[in-house]
Order: structure tokens, then sequence, then C-alpha cells
């Protein structure tokens, strides 16, 4: 059974807690232009998600217990731990982490701006399109009355 030994159990949580993280961050940025917004969430993604080796020793003398965790806890419990080798074992992956994540998001903001031959400071629209407001005004200097198969603004007069 998946949740009878507690790591897979222990590494499901952190997954789904990261990605709450991530989510949150990313509608919490939504006020930068998409290229800084991607890129910063891949930093943190990338940070998440980089795993790194440890060891720590148990309670009987000689013995150690050896594993894998997410390099920013390893980092997190080395400094607490005043262990500077599991510091400078975690650090670099955790930039490395950080790197291609950052990598992956302005990869992400390529091909989007690709995809929608968009520039990425619209929020993914089109940049043909007008806005109601640029639409309205070239109406009433034309006087049209939102002839097409879109939505019609109602008309006084």
């Amino acid at each position: 059974m998946l949740f009878s030994d507690s790591l897979p159990q222990l590494w499901l949580s952190y997954a789904a807690l990261s990605c709450v993280v991530l989510v949150t961050g990313y509608l919490g940025v939504r006020l930068l232009p998409l290229l800084p917004r991607l890129a910063l969430v891949g930093v943190v993604a990338g940070a998440l998600w980089m795993v790194a080796p440890f060891t720590l020793p148990l309670a009987q003398p000689g013995e150690t217990y050896s594993g894998l965790a997410p390099a920013i806890v390893v980092m997190a419990v080395g400094v607490l731990q005043h262990d500077g080798g599991q510091v400078f074992g975690a650090l670099p992956l955790l930039l490395l982490g950080a790197a291609v994540g950052a990598g992956v998001g302005v990869l992400a903001w390529r091909k989007l701006r690709h995809r929608g031959g968009d520039d990425g400071r619209s929020g993914g629209r089109g940049g043909k399109q007008q806005s109601g407001a640029t639409r309205t005004a070239a109406a009433k200097k034309t006087g049209e009355r939102g002839q097409g198969g879109g939505r019609r603004e109602p008309m006084v007069g």
C-alpha cells in the first residue's frame, strides 16, 4: 500500500504543498509582465523541486542514514545543525535547480510569445486586438452601430 510507509506520504505532501506555493506565488505576482513572472516562478519551482543527498547520524555510534530530500530542506537542516558539509553539498544543487527553473520559465515565455504572436506585455492576448474603449471611440467617429457577430453595446439616441 502506498501509505503504509511514511516516506511516500511525505513526498506526496511536499509535492502538493509546493504546488500550492507555486500557484499562489504566480497569482501573487500577476502585476509583473509575463517574462519576469514566469522566470520568478521557475526559480522558485527549481529551488523547491531540486533534490540533494544527505546523511544523518543514527543513535548507534558509527551508523548513518542516507537518502534524498529537497535541496532547500537539506540546506536548511545543515544550517540549523551547523553542518557545513551538507550546506556546501546542497547549495550548488539548489542554485542549479533555480537556474534550470529560470531557464524553463524563459522557454515557456518564448513558446507562449511565438504561439500567440504576443510580445508578452498584453497579458496573453494578440497584439492586434483593440480594447473596448478604442472600439467604442472608433464606432462613434464613423457612426457604426456595432455591426458584426460580436457583442453589441447598447446605444442611446
